[in-house]
């Protein structure tokens, strides 16, 4: 078996759009959460909130050419591709375009705006707003192909529409390829575009928080006053290489994948199953050969909806007990979707590596539902951890379980 390091990573969120800018603002201790005006034009919408991604710019070589076939949602994902694979120093190396290179990519679905094209000329049986770059831009595998295309990759495609587990069974996807010697880089990760539909979904199923007049203090995962959780949008991309070749070109090295787990609920769609959430953290262990006293630090889930975070929280208690740090990325940029589980792994590793892990924010009075976990709360902690876990579950009883090794 070949080991799996990280060698370039890149991001797009609320936090900011830089590694950087996205750490530095963490460390603000202050949510990216606000009203938007835009979404008091919808009716009977209840939330008003969302994150959206702060800072990002089109990079200046997406011509209209690059990007006819691209809407938002892959915009984001090539923008954080292209810089992961020159903070890798890799852009311009021909293994990305030999066959030993795959790209490993999700998002919960294509972009919108292509899709609701598609179902105008439906309804209206009129050629309106169609091209022959919008089935690309709507297909759920859009992401994942238009990176293969900008970069020109020949290797394996694998793409992860599992929902709010796209990025981080990408992740996963790209880890076992190398693992198992059949590719020696994997572009991997996830993003997702905010369009009020998404944000539709969740209010459909009154999961989206309320607190419109006081965005501060929302979501609050774990809190007995949560009120559910809040969109965001961004994109992460972590390149990953096989150690041997990272080390004998020289290459910096963030982290090592370790373990990986992935499983499904196969009880309900929507509805955690915290038992197969708990055999997923169990058998992420188990890959990486660990015990839980090992682990440093867990990044949780966390969306701030009433039956996830008691059903995770459970889930934690049972396979990691109640002595590990753990704190979620979402209460700070809201729940990105397809994106999270890249953008989590990012910032958690980033903390690893600096020594400090963020609290969780809003977390005021802890739900008695809840596991007794150790959260973080107020400014943090300063630890350092060899090892973390980072917890990801999806619409569709979609679990994935990842460890990092510090380096």
């Amino acid at each position: 078996m070949k080991r799996v390091v990280i060698t370039g990573m890149a991001i797009a969120s609320p936090l900011g759009s830089t590694l950087k800018t996205a750490y530095n603002r963490l460390q603000l201790l202050e949510n990216c959460i606000k009203k938007d005006d835009k979404l008091d034009e919808y009716e009977n919408l209840y939330t008003k909130l969302c994150a959206r991604v702060e800072g990002f710019k089109i990079p200046d070589n997406f011509t209209r050419k690059v990007t006819r076939t691209m809407g938002p949602v892959s915009v984001l994902s090539c923008a954080t591709v292209q810089d992961a694979l020159i903070d890798a120093g890799l852009i311009n190396d021909s293994i990305i375009q030999n066959g030993d290179t795959a790209v490993c990519y999700g998002s919960s679905s294509g972009s919108l705006d292509a899709i609701i094209d598609f179902y105008s000329f439906c309804i209206e049986k009129k050629f309106r707003s169609l091209n022959s770059g919008s089935y690309i831009k709507m297909m759920p595998q859009t992401t994942a192909v238009n990176i293969s295309l900008l970069f020109k990759t020949t290797g394996r495609l694998v793409t992860t529409s599992t929902a709010c587990t796209s990025g981080s069974m990408a992740i996963g996807n790209g880890y076992e390829l190398i693992k198992n010697g059949v590719q020696k880089i994997a572009i991997t990760g996830g993003a997702e575009e905010m369009h009020v539909s998404h944000i539709g979904v969740f209010d459909t199923l009154y999961a989206t928080s309320t607190k419109n007049s006081t965005p501060k203090l929302t979501p609050s995962p774990f809190d007995k006053d949560r009120d559910g959780l809040v969109i965001g949008e961004g994109a992460g991309t972590l390149i990953l290489e096989e150690y041997e070749h990272a080390k004998a070109r020289g290459a910096k090295i963030y982290a090592e994948v370790i373990g990986f787990a992935t499983n499904t609920d196969g009880t309900h769609i929507t509805n955690p199953n915290s038992e197969t959430m708990a055999k997923v953290m169990e058998e992420s262990l188990k890959s990486a050969s660990l015990t839980k006293n090992e682990i440093g630090y867990i990044n949780a889930h966390g969306t701030g909806t009433i039956s996830g975070d008691i059903a995770e929280s459970k889930a934690t208690e049972k396979i990691l007990g109640c002595n590990i740090p753990v704190s979620t990325i979402k209460s700070y940029t809201g729940h990105t979707l397809g994106a999270c589980g890249a953008i989590e792994a990012i910032l958690s590793i980033e903390m690893m590596n600096n020594n400090w892990f963020c609290p969780n924010l809003n977390l005021v009075n802890l739900d008695e539902n809840c596991a007794p976990l150790n959260y973080i709360t107020n400014s943090g902690i300063n630890k350092e951890a060899e090892f973390i876990i980072s917890n990801n579950f999806a619409f569709g009883g979609i679990n994935t379980s990842l460890i990092f090794k510090r380096v």
